[in-house]
């Protein structure tokens, strides 16, 4: 009794965390494209049933294998196959998505584990363990066999980062929780188009573009930032159709987002700063300051009233070019680039400096431009 008690709590603390905190987002998506939007996954309710109905299935297994003492941890595995199938989930180009873990694999995964647990049974008839406690040597055998277990179930789940950053972005666009959205992912330094692209759109609804954007891991170029052409995957959870909504118009035909944002740009009914800040920030993405300078000026007064980012491009802009079309001074901005400057000729090695201006000045233009 002791070892199914151990057992059945560290198994349903497993995958009530496994379901509720890390998958929730990706059980969302999909519960999202396979009923083509009509219904919605609640996460409580998911994690319970899906708790209760993997535990039911475990005590099945263990009534017609009779496993027990050092191997009644076996008889979670189906379970714990299940579980990583139930989350082995990924997108495919259409929109849909699909499973990387065969149901033959799976099959074959199944008849190996009947194998184990038939030699198992047998071999529990020899354990000399008649007094089974929670310091035994049967205990802590179950509990590696359980740790195993959960190993594989990880192994088959699809545990991408970034995926999982993208379905927590999408699902909080999606919920209208700009704040959730940009706290997905951003302490970390992995990230794909798709990712930059809703970030993006996190940032506009908060008329932050041009003040936070690259405090993040910014990758892609300008061509990536809208779906606008066939550069970016198609979301699944939150609709294009929204962002086209916030922007001001929808595209008449596949073309490139910066084109786009120049035709939208001559509605009337657009956003004062929502185009502008975008067409800012691909300029800024391609590194190209000249460009990026022409448009600032359409838009912004040149005084210290800049987004952030826009200040730091301004004064690397005076920097790098002889006869600059505009200035921007800063006292105390112009000092930290000094210094930015002054860091960078004190590591001569390119890998040793690259590390040591990420430590001190990641989140500021300056380093994307140099260095990403």
């Amino acid at each position: 009794m002791t070892i199914c008690v151990v057992c059945a709590i560290v198994f349903v603390l497993f995958t009530w965390c496994w379901v509720f905190y890390f998958q929730s987002d990706l059980l969302t998506m999909a519960q999202h494209v396979l009923s083509n939007g009509l219904t919605h996954y609640n996460r409580l309710v998911g994690a319970i049933v899906i708790t209760v109905t993997l535990l039911f299935i475990q005590n099945l297994v263990h009534k017609f294998t009779h496993l027990n003492k050092s191997f009644y941890s076996l008889t979670f595995f189906p379970s714990m196959l299940l579980l990583g199938l139930l989350t082995n989930i990924s997108p495919d180009p259409e929109g849909g998505i699909n499973h990387g873990f065969s149901g033959w694999l799976a099959i074959l995964v199944l008849i190996v584990w009947g194998g184990v647990s038939y030699v198992s049974s047998k071999l529990q008839e020899l354990d000399e363990d008649v007094n089974p406690n929670i310091f035994s040597r049967s205990m802590w055998v179950n509990l590696l066999l359980l740790v195993f277990q959960m190993m594989i179930t990880s192994g088959i789940a699809n545990t991408d980062a970034v995926f999982h950053y993208r379905m927590r972005v999408e699902r909080c666009l999606l919920d209208g929780d700009i704040e959730g959205a940009l706290k997905a992912g951003k302490k970390s330094l992995e990230c794909d188009e798709t990712l930059v692209m809703l970030r993006m759109q996190a940032l506009a609804r908060k008329d932050a573009l041009g003040e936070q954007l690259f405090e993040y891991k910014v990758c892609g170029s300008s061509k990536t930032i809208l779906p606008t052409n066939d550069s970016i995957p198609t979301l699944l959870l939150y609709p294009v159709d929204s962002i086209y909504k916030f922007l001001g118009a929808v595209p008449a035909y596949r073309m490139e987002p910066m084109h786009y944002l120049k035709l939208v740009q001559r509605k009337d009914s657009v956003p004062r700063k929502v185009v502008p800040d975008f067409l800012l920030s691909g300029y800024l993405i391609d590194k190209d300051l000249d460009k990026f300078v022409c448009e600032l000026r359409k838009h912004y007064s040149l005084n210290d009233s800049l987004p952030k980012h826009y200040r730091e491009a301004m004064v690397l802009y005076a920097h790098l070019r002889s006869r600059p079309v505009a200035v921007y001074h800063n006292t105390v901005m112009d000092e930290d680039y000094d210094n930015f400057r002054e860091l960078r000729n004190m590591y001569p090695d390119k890998r040793e400096q690259k590390g040591k201006m990420m430590e001190e000045y990641f989140g500021t233009y300056w380093y994307y431009y140099w260095y990403e």
